[in-house]
């Protein structure tokens, strides 16, 4: 299967996602050119770390069911897969519970939000980059998006919120970028005038202390997107 058309072309759309996810993980064995940093723990069975959701969280995330987050964002293509485990059983998959996930665009804005000193572009009526997803039987999530800029004071970033169905947060936390990867997106066109991020992923005031636990592991190029995977732990 050709897993660069299937990134490049914006990916299949929400009906194909199940499936070309698998195409994906089975392709990024294969990949002699993918750039990854490996982040998934060390084997034991701990609750990922709890951050703060940040100034710009999800107003309506009951609104946003959505698997393709782009909306009309331009930037390198990135699909979020995510698997969610459950402390309380061993670390076991966890199914069945609500995956919030949000982060800014290639200049550093957010939805939802703005007009003010903290964010100036107002962006108050429109929801890009925001979507809330279920978990399958194999507590996994899916989310298709662009690679996300920077803003002042911060290191490239992805919130995320794992709730239960009846809307009781189980965790919020955080999810860091391989720096390396970060800066050769930074490069290239329509993220160089945005210029490279001002904050290190050890001098960001959220990652500094946590750093392992956070980061994620990228598969892929610039031509073809990015691959994000990332396995959270909560108490289910």
């Amino acid at each position: 299967m050709d897993r660069k058309k299937f990134i490049r072309n914006g990916i299949l759309g929400i009906a194909s996602l199940a499936t070309a996810t698998k195409i994906l993980e089975s392709c990024s064995k294969n990949d002699n050119d993918d750039n990854g940093t490996n982040a998934s723990g060390d084997g034991s069975c701990t609750v990922s770390p709890s951050e703060t959701k940040g100034p710009f969280p999800i107003k309506t995330p009951s609104q946003l069911v959505l698997e393709n987050i782009k909306s009309d964002r331009i930037g390198v293509a990135l699909l979020i897969n995510l698997v969610i485990e459950n402390t309380n059983n061993n670390c076991e998959p966890l199914s069945n519970v609500l995956v919030d996930v949000w982060h800014c665009d290639k200049d550093g804005n957010y939805s939802e939000y703005g007009g003010t000193q903290m964010q100036q572009a107002d962006y108050t009526s429109v929801h890009f980059l925001r979507g809330r997803q279920t978990t399958n039987s194999k507590g996994e999530v899916s989310f298709i998006s662009v690679y996300p800029g920077w803003y002042q004071g911060r290191a490239p970033h992805v919130h995320v919120e794992v709730l239960t169905t009846g809307g009781s947060s189980l965790l919020v936390t955080q999810i860091a970028f391989p720096e390396n990867i970060s800066s050769t997106v930074y490069s290239s066109a329509n993220y160089s005038a945005h210029g490279q991020a001002d904050t290190s992923n050890t001098k960001d005031n959220v990652f500094s202390d946590s750093l392992s636990d956070e980061l994620a592991t990228l598969t892929g190029n610039l031509t073809d997107g990015y691959t994000l995977s990332k396995t959270i732990t909560v108490k289910g």
